[in-house]
């Protein structure tokens, strides 16, 4: 088994993203709001927001702000078919702004057999 955790550069990709794992056969996976060091440190972190905020305070620039999947998936076979299907949603993985994946070996994983 392995743990998958892509880190999804462009949130508005986040829906086809899930419909292309989904048809890929995964199980399911785990959505985090994620933001990276570099967005921290050009100020996409807000700490202005004021004592009595308005609805306008709390959204200000969702774009700048990644998506983290993670899931567990079975075997080669499957692991294939999720790299694929997420790269036929942000493209080519080796190019800029597409995202992160990451895949390690899952040696025990408990409660999921049942979505496997």
């Amino acid at each position: 088994m392995y743990l998958i955790l892509f880190v999804l550069d462009n949130p508005d990709k986040l829906e086809e993203l899930l419909d292309a794992w989904e048809k890929a056969g995964t199980g399911g996976a785990t959505v985090l709001s994620s933001t990276g060091m570099h967005r921290l440190n050009a100020g996409a972190i807000r700490d202005d927001i004021p004592l009595m905020p308005g609805l306008d305070d709390f959204y200000k620039r969702v774009e700048d702000y990644h998506r983290t999947l993670f899931t567990i998936v079975k075997d080669d076979e499957m692991l294939d078919k999720i790299v694929d299907a997420t790269q036929s949603v942000v493209g080519d993985l080796n190019k800029p702004n597409t995202g992160i994946l990451v895949v390690m070996p899952a040696t025990q994983v408990y409660g999921l057999e049942k979505n496997l």
